[in-house]
């Protein structure tokens, strides 16, 4: 199991097969510096989309590593995000990651049903990995960017993409939290309903391989003496892998905590696609962008 994102690098390194990836838009020093690290750490290699006033900086990176850059040009950040997300549908790239283009041209691109990225009747989500230097493990959680209020729909789906993401970090058995402000089931907050229907699901064995628990708070899920003092006997209690949050409020709240006050390392990706999505926030240190590719590099493996 892979145990922290240095682990994951390392068992990209061992794979000895680089994953292709597209860049839309690398027009800002954030971005090329994520490109020039994966590049001479040797564990991917990028098609490059940039506008005219961009070119001759891609150019050179180009000329640094001709074998394993290539260069395209757009007339503007539509252009170049059709032109990303279509070399990722055709299969010529295996990853597609956002650069300075706002978010909504990329995903408006992503989402396109001809050549966009999203299979019909998918559900588009994101799962966060992060590194926290109080807890034993990587632990992942959804969804802090795309869906605002999820329905059992949606919670099913961020469900069956994180155990997918857990399964391929090493974790066979993941532990699942559902996270709540306390361990009550009540009308009042219809997401703690639906968490019941996840886990008479589970039960039944729709999700495979699983431990899953809740409602139950963050701190509950992650520190084992708060569910000994509140009497709490469950295997996912201060044992979580992952942990399923009730809206996009809190688990982008929980995504700023740990990472401004918890000095986290992050890894973040868009799920339900066809092939790993990075999005990453104009606000996201080096590490973590760095970091997200790390993840879906590990994601795009066959």
């Amino acid at each position: 199991m892979a145990q922290t994102f240095d682990k994951l690098i390392e068992s990209l390194h061992n794979q000895h097969m680089r994953r292709r990836i597209a860049v839309a838009c690398p027009h800002d020093d954030h971005t090329l510096h994520v490109v020039l690290r994966s590049l001479s750490e040797g564990i991917a290699d990028f098609v490059l989309i940039v506008d005219e006033a961009h070119e001759f900086v891609a150019g050179q990176i180009r000329q640094q590593y001709p074998d394993r850059v290539t260069l395209y040009v757009g007339e503007d950040t539509a252009e170049c995000a059709r032109m990303a997300v279509s070399l990722v549908h055709r299969g010529e790239a295996d990853v597609l990651m956002k650069g300075t283009l706002n978010t909504d041209v990329l995903l408006r691109a992503v989402l396109n049903k001809e050549e966009g990225l999203l299979p019909p009747g998918q559900v588009l989500s994101h799962v966060t990995v992060a590194q926290l230097p109080t807890y034993h493990k990587l632990l992942l959680f959804s969804d802090a960017a795309v869906v605002p209020r999820p329905r059992v729909s949606h919670f099913e789906a961020m469900l069956k993409y994180d155990l997918t993401v857990c399964n391929r970090l090493g974790i066979e058995e993941p532990q699942v939290a559902l996270i709540h402000c306390t361990e009550k089931i009540n009308g009042k907050f219809p997401h703690t309903l639906g968490y019941v229907i996840l886990k008479e699901r589970a039960r039944k064995g729709l999700y495979g391989r699983l431990k899953i628990d809740g409602p139950m708070d963050a701190k509950t899920a992650c520190d084992p003496h708060s569910g000994q003092v509140k009497g709490i006997e469950s295997t996912v209690v201060g044992n979580a892998d992952l942990l399923i949050f009730p809206n996009i409020e809190s688990s982008n709240t929980f995504y700023k905590a740990i990472s401004l006050f918890g000095q986290a390392c992050m890894a973040g990706m868009l799920t339900g696609t066809t092939a790993p999505v990075v999005l990453p926030s104009r606000a996201d240190s080096d590490d973590s962008k760095y970091y997200s590719l790390v993840l879906a590099c590990t994601m795009a493996l066959k």
